[in-house]
């Protein structure tokens, strides 16, 4: 289950996942956050 959240992001690195949502790397903003933060999560674990 997805919770609705509501967060406040520097315009520039919000244009830059507009960008990759354009370029067709994302399905929307949402996509893009999700993927981002697994992909830094996924990371952490890995310097463990």
């Amino acid at each position: 289950m997805k919770e609705r959240i509501t967060i406040s992001i520097e315009r520039r690195l919000l244009k830059k996942i507009d960008s990759s949502i354009n370029d067709y790397l994302f399905a929307n903003r949402s996509h893009g956050f999700e993927y981002l933060i697994s992909e830094e999560k996924r990371k952490a674990k890995s310097r463990k």
